[in-house]
């Protein structure tokens, strides 16, 4: 049975075998070692000098070692920074200095890894348990894909059968690259300084990311063009999602299309982040090619790509100019990109600089972009349109005839189809127009699809938020009597703020003055609705560590926010206003663009105490904070301006499970028209969801996780223990009290949550209890929200339900105590159990021997127990003995006169049976000789451990060990003392 439900039968041999029909040959790991320079070496380098010299036949040997050398020996502070210097090594070449025999002596030549152009030249390998030794730790990653050598994809694969396999192989693969401190000296990051995907899989789904990407933006691969009937047929089986993403990926056209264009970059918040396309950034660039290939004239090349707000659309921008420049049909092409602000010209020009863009020019004034435009091919401008009102003299409108020019024009539906892109046109008459946009074409008024061609690709919200792209976004409106939406509701704000005024009065007021834009501005309505702003903030969105806009009708009105706010005093968090400030009584808050820059910085850092931003106009597109998950809506905003704004809360962040709009102005109205007008009903279906609509689900979601326990006293902690101690019923049960937090967490402290929370204090130490008796590290509070986090960990305290966060050890005074408390035999044995099978696997590296025998009678006395050969009684006596036998493991060491680290290399080479007398010299010796060279950090040090080997060796030979067995157990040998003699 293990053997036909195996991670190996049901999702490593599926993934090899349709590698292998991508044309990836498959060559054993062991075979592959005598390629590369010893087990810590990732890149075969034998393979890859015989690529370089066929890729280029003019180079020496002394060159190809030279040009190897920049990819095995990268000196870097971090693995994103290596992996950034070998990939410009791979696609842009590097260069070595050799006299090929021309005459002109010696001169810098260009050395190529990989032949891009014809993908199927190159040497493509695919082996299986490929093992890299780390600084501590092997890493042995279940297929990896080489390209001349060089490990290129990697891929971990996990049973469909196991718990959470998908999020168990997300863990490893950081684990293997030292993702974050919890993992430091635990991996070999070496293996991925030239990976460019790594994927899990566990055949029922599949996940693909790039090296350094946290676990929570792992992403599948969708292709829409795939025919799962074509699949069929070539797999000669149905398809599965892990077929799906190989297929679609690891093919050698896709991957290295993939590595070449479709990789960025960019420093964020002082760290470099690496960024691989998803599925509809690399899909729509594909398809603008096809279109621009296919036709013929300017006006039936171009076309509107639709991508919503949130789904990385300069990044496609960025994509679709890099796919262009490597085209070499269209000639070192001219690329113009075209924004309507200057925030989102500066925002883009950011874009493409800090993602390593060639050379992109800002153009600085009208004049500059018209010497740009007519200055030598191949540049690429980013400039506003609005320069084109004068950048064209009229009696010389053209500023380029060429076919070659691109233009990429930035939310397309707003000025560019006006006046501006006419003159856009005819200052670039042959050229070809792609049309970006985050917000669909008004389905009124054609002229963006007139002026632009027709859609190019689409991804709706929808899609972007079932991709988890982008979160939903919730929608509320607060405090009615403050609302200014509906005449009835006007007057009643108006008659209550002016009601010391006579009748008369009042009716002359209303009369000059009573337009919501003027009530809008009353103070007290501004203060009351500051006052509930920070209200709200405090207690559901900054327990979460998130952070708040909130724009206003004017730029007067946003200063009002700004001081009110900051009038209440806020605690341990700051409120900035961001504003023009061209008129004089706002002077005091017009910032340079630098002190703008520096705000905007500030904000978006998680880490910084300024956590709400007022504005106006400014920030309300194309600001990109994944931070900000609420906005605070008191301004008239309607159609895309409307939509485009409130997509600031859809981006995703660690924790962050929506977005939400509270509305002060009453714009649902405006809301649902803009809807209407801009998508068709199936596009919309989760766009902006009521926040209302989370109670039926909330209540849906608590049913449904109570049931877990319906057969069971709940005041009997130890049942309801036991009702979880299956794995497959605890897996469930976490996805359904997960789900439960999470709608609980976003409607919290609502007084219609409130009554959920007795329940979920209850669950909460179910939860903690079952976590501590399973030592199941998956039950971790970590994976809720603040708010329900607190409210947990607060009543396990106050309730005293055994430790909060960490079981009781088995070697701690107070096991006994702690089991003693426990009523049943069943209960005392199976906390009893499973504290075992913790031990014994944090034990086993630091002590194999020991702990795996100890490992396999415990396996022995549990399936005794579950065949009822034994009772719990027994059973308890058994594992109670085997508790006495592992913590008297000093007292052996004490009694052969060794310490616990000789005592452990014993027991290694006692059960490797090595030498014929007992090895108690050998370890002492052992232990000594390591623990002369053993200094700080030694484990990261390859001189250090190549001494290690050495002296190991000589003392195995020196005790007679068998020259065919030296070099193996010499690896056991420093494996254990990785484990037990690290400093």
């Amino acid at each position: 049975m293990t053997s036909l439900w195996s991670e190996l039968t049901l999702a490593e041999e599926p993934a090899v075998e349709l590698l292998q029909q991508l044309g990836y040959r498959y060559v054993p790991a062991s075979e592959l070692d005598a390629d590369r320079d010893g087990p810590s070496e990732a890149i075969l380098g034998t393979r890859l000098a015989a690529a370089i010299h066929r890729l280029n036949p003019w180079i020496s040997d002394a060159n190809v070692k030279r040009a190897i050398r920049t990819l095995t020996s990268v000196q870097a502070a971090s693995l994103v920074e290596a992996n950034s210097l070998v990939h410009r090594a791979l696609v842009h070449t590097v260069s070595v200095e050799q006299d090929t025999g021309d005459g002109q002596g010696k001169k810098g030549r260009d050395v190529r890894f990989i032949d891009f152009d014809d993908p199927r030249s190159n040497d493509l390998v695919v082996t299986r348990q490929f093992r890299v030794r780390g600084s501590a730790h092997d890493v042995v990653p279940d297929v990896t894909l080489f390209v001349h050598g060089i490990p290129l994809v990697v891929i971990e694969c996990k049973s469909p059968t196991i718990r959470t396999p998908l999020e168990q192989g997300i863990e490893d693969m950081l684990q293997y690259q030292e993702v974050g401190d919890r993992y430091r000296g635990m991996g070999a990051p070496r293996l991925f300084h030239a990976a460019q995907i790594l994927a899990v899989t566990c055949r029922a789904s599949a996940r693909y990311a790039t090296v350094g990407t946290p676990a929570q933006f792992w992403a599948e691969w969708r292709d829409k063009d795939l025919s799962l009937d074509k699949l069929r047929k070539e797999l000669d089986r149905d398809p599965e999602p892990q077929d799906v993403l190989l297929w679609s990926l690891a093919k050698p056209e896709t991957l290295l299309e993939i590595t070449r264009g479709f990789v960025a970059f960019e420093p964020v918040h002082g760290r470099l982040v690496r960024k691989v396309a998803r599925y509809q950034q690399y899909q729509a660039v594909n398809k603008a090619v096809e279109r621009i290939r296919a036709r013929r004239g300017a006006d039936e090349r171009g076309g509107v790509i639709w991508h919503t707000q949130g789904s990385g659309k300069s990044l496609t921008m960025l994509w679709l100019a890099v796919k262009l420049r490597s085209l070499p049909e269209l000639r070192n092409p001219t690329i113009v990109v075209v924004t309507d602000r200057i925030d989102l010209d500066d925002q883009i020009t950011g874009t493409f600089q800090r993602c390593g863009f060639p050379n992109p020019v800002q153009a600085t004034s009208v004049a500059n972009l018209r010497k740009l435009l007519r200055g030598a091919p191949g540049q690429t401008i980013l400039t506003t349109v609005q320069k084109f009102q004068t950048a064209t003299p009229a009696n010389v409108p053209v500023l380029s005839d060429e076919e070659n020019v691109f233009v990429l024009v930035d939310e397309a539906h707003r000025t560019e189809y006006g006046p501006l892109s006419a003159m856009m046109r005819a200052a670039l008459p042959k050229a070809c127009f792609i049309a970006f946009t985050g917000t669909p074409i008004d389905k009124r008024d054609r002229s963006t699809l007139q002026t632009f061609g027709p859609y190019i690709d689409t991804y709706t919200i929808d899609q972007s938020v079932r991709d988890g792209a982008t979160v939903p976004i919730y929608y509320e409106s607060r405090i009615a009597q403050l609302r200014t939406t509906e005449d009835d509701t006007l007057d009643r704000l108006f008659d209550r703020l002016f009601a010391d005024h006579t009748d008369e009065e009042r009716h002359a007021l209303k009369v000059r003055y009573a337009n919501k834009k003027t009530v809008a501005s009353v103070p007290d309505r501004i203060r009351g609705i500051a006052f509930n702003i920070l209200d709200h903030f405090e207690a559901y969105i900054r327990p979460n560590g998130f952070k708040a806009q909130v724009v206003a009708e004017s730029q007067q009105l946003a200063v009002a926010y700004c001081e009110a706010l900051r009038s209440f005093e806020p605690q341990g968090y700051e409120v900035e206003v961001v504003i023009s400030g061209d008129e004089h009584e706002l002077r005091t808050y017009k910032r340079t663009k630098t002190e703008e820059r520096d705000i905007i910085d500030r904000f978006k850092d998680p880490d910084d105490p300024l956590a709400i931003l007022v504005v106006c106009d400014k920030l309300l597109t194309g600001f990109d904070a994944p931070v900000e998950q609420v906005m605070y809506l008191d301004a008239n905003l309607r159609e895309h301006r409307l939509l485009q704004a409130i997509a600031r809360v859809n981006r995703p962040a660690p924790g962050k499970g929506y977005g939400l709009v509270v509305d002060y102005w009453g714009v649902s109205e405006e809301l649902q028209d803009a809807l209407h007008v801009y998508f068709d009903p199936g596009e919309v279906a989760n766009a902006m969801l009521p926040l209302s609509d989370e109670f039926p689900r909330l209540e849906a979601r608590h049913r449904r996780v109570m049931r877990f326990f319906d057969r069971v006293d709940r005041e009997d902690l130890n049942a309801c223990i036991f009702v979880l101690e299956p794995e497959d019923v605890r897996a469930e049960f976490e996805v359904e009290f997960r789900r439960f937090s999470q709608s609980l967490e976003m409607v919290l402290p609502h007084p219609e949550g409130l009554r959920y929370v007795t329940d979920l204090r209850w669950l909460g130490a179910v939860r903690n209890a079952a976590r501590n008796r399973f030592r199941d590290e998956q039950l971790d509070l970590k994976a809720c929200g603040a708010k329900v986090r607190d409210l947990i960990e607060q009543h396990v305290r106050a309730e005293g339900v055994q430790q909060l966060l960490e079981p009781v050890s088995i070697f701690s005074d107070k096991f006994e105590e702690e089991l003693a408390k426990l009523g049943t035999p069943e209960a005392r044995a199976s906390e009893m159990e499973h504290a075992l099978h913790h031990e014994i696997h944090v034990g086993l590296d630091r002590n194999p021997a020991f702990f795996e025998t100890l490992r396999q009678r415990l396996a022995k006395i549990i399936d005794d127990w579950r065949q009822r050969r034994i009772d719990a009684a027994e059973q308890l006596r058994l594992l109670d003995g085997l508790a006495d036998e592992m913590r008297s493991f000093g007292d052996r060491a004490r009694q052969l006169g060794l310490t616990e680290d000789e005592l452990a290399f014993h027991g290694l080479l006692l059960a490797q049976e090595a030498v014929d007398a007992p090895p108690v010299d050998l370890a002492r010796k052992l232990v000594a000789s390591l623990e002369e060279v053993a200094v700080v950090d030694w484990i990261r040090k390859e001189d250090t451990q190549r001494e290690m080997r050495r002296r190991i060796k000589r003392a195995l030979r020196g005790a007679g060990v068998e020259s065919t067995r030296v070099e193996a157990l010499t690896a056991k040998v420093l494996d254990l003392a990785r484990a037990r003699l690290a400093r």
